[in-house]
């Protein structure tokens, strides 16, 4: 057992995230220096307020956010717009996983993200008889070769540090490389503060744990992990071990890594003011798609979470949600608790944003009871009628099948059908 532990704990991983990917392909294509060129990838063509997918570095420098609307660009900079191209970007990541391969089996790599992958280099090492940071600079060295991309890396002994190494230290390092050790948790981790700035941790989870008394990762480390426990379930007790650095994760499970998603969302920034009654469409349209992938992924859901956002002449919004009395992956029955969520929260303000997640996942074959006020007929036939319409969307594409309400002029599904994550392909 000892050695599958340290077998678990005392890997060589690198964790490389692409630096401003979006806008530095956007940059590489029009032959520009990212670091040099105030470039913004976003579709101007849709107004100020459209959401700003990307900046370059050279933007980031200037304090200007990865993540706004156009209008909140200073006016004094001579922006370089460029329109969102998903599936250019998805060709560059596919490219830049050709280059990992060079380097590891497909069995040491998992693709985190469209911009981010870890590899198990430890039985490399000796292969190529180079040190991590050597091998590192290889990779790096060749992406850049190859693509023109700049890329940042973090180096640790499991996945969890060489995340953190990534996110805490080889951004601002002059070489882009970070390489931590467990030696140096108490150095470079323990004086985290505030508790967002680590992987794993957001914000409402820092507000319950700022609640506790705990404001930096040193608190969170020397607290009771039986408490933790207590207060949090098993994610209470995975965030004290994560404040010492430890993590049992392996690259190769990747069965295990995919599965360990809690919940499953879609969100939407509208591009005008929606009323109450044309936000139920867009409503219904998410849901949809949360029990799609549900089914796909062969999970149910427990726990359904609905956040409305006003527009920005009005306060705030609302974030809200609800326990089922068990799981389902069944559309009507998350649809009508989306509705008592909407309806007891709702103040009658224009909406900008929506958002809807599906969390609480239990397996797809988990026991169901039927209650005597339901039609069990019914549910089966629904759900017979929604395996069909996977299966000819999955043949066919979404569009292919789609209900009445998306002829409405609220309607957003058609347009988001034909992009790729909510943006032009």
């Amino acid at each position: 057992m000892e050695n599958m532990k340290d077998y678990q704990l005392n890997r060589t991983i690198f964790c490389i995230d692409l630096k401003s990917f979006y806008a530095s392909v956007e940059c590489v294509l029009k032959g520009l220096d990212p670091f040099n060129t105030p470039l913004v990838v976003a579709d101007k063509g849709r107004g100020g307020g459209s959401i700003v997918l990307a900046v370059s570095p050279y933007l980031r420098k200037l304090g200007i956010p990865s993540r706004c609307r156009i209008f909140e660009i200073p006016e004094n900079l001579d922006i370089i717009f460029a329109k969102p191209r998903m599936e250019t970007y998805m060709e560059y990541s596919a490219k830049v996983i050709e280059v990992y391969l060079e380097f590891v089996s497909f069995d040491d790599l998992y693709v985190y993200s469209i911009d981010e992958s870890l590899l198990d280099v430890t039985h490399y090492l000796k292969r190529y008889n180079l040190t991590a940071r050597e091998l590192a600079e290889k990779i790096l060295n060749r992406i850049k070769e190859k693509l023109g991309l700049t890329a940042t890396c973090g180096i640790g002994p499991n996945m969890l540090m060489s995340k953190l190494a990534l996110d805490i230290e080889s951004k601002k390092s002059p070489d882009f490389i970070g390489e931590w050790t467990y030696d140096d948790i108490p150095k470079k981790l323990w004086p985290v503060t505030p508790l967002s700035e680590m992987w794993g941790i957001g914000s409402r989870m820092e507000a319950n744990l700022n609640d506790l008394g705990i404001y930096s990762i040193y608190d969170l480390a020397h607290f009771d992990v039986n408490y933790l426990k207590k207060l949090f379930g098993v994610m209470g007790e995975e965030l004290y071990y994560h404040a010492h650095g430890i993590d049992m994760s392996l690259i190769q499970d990747k069965d295990r890594l995919r599965s360990k998603a809690k919940s499953f969302s879609a969100n939407q920034v509208l591009f005008r003011d929606y009323t109450g009654e044309e936000i139920l469409t867009i409503i219904l349209e998410m849901v949809d798609e949360i029990t799609r992938r549900l089914r796909m992924h062969r999970k149910k859901t427990r726990t359904i979470h609905l956040a409305i956002g006003y527009s920005k002449d009005f306060p705030g919004g609302f974030s809200r949600q609800i326990t089922l009395d068990q799981p389902t992956h069944n559309e009507t029955t998350i649809y009508q608790a989306c509705l008592d969520l909407f309806e007891r929260f709702y103040i009658g303000y224009p909406i900008r944003v929506v958002g809807i997640s599906a969390g609480g996942l239990t397996d797809y074959d988990s026991y169901y009871q039927f209650s005597i006020f339901e039609d069990t007929q019914a549910l089966e036939k629904e759900f017979i009628l929604q395996q069909t319409v996977d299966s000819i969307k999955s043949k066919f594409g979404k569009n292919a099948v789609l209900r009445g309400s998306a002829l409405k002029a609220e309607s957003t599904i058609i347009a988001r059908n034909g992009m790729i994550g909510g943006h032009n392909k």
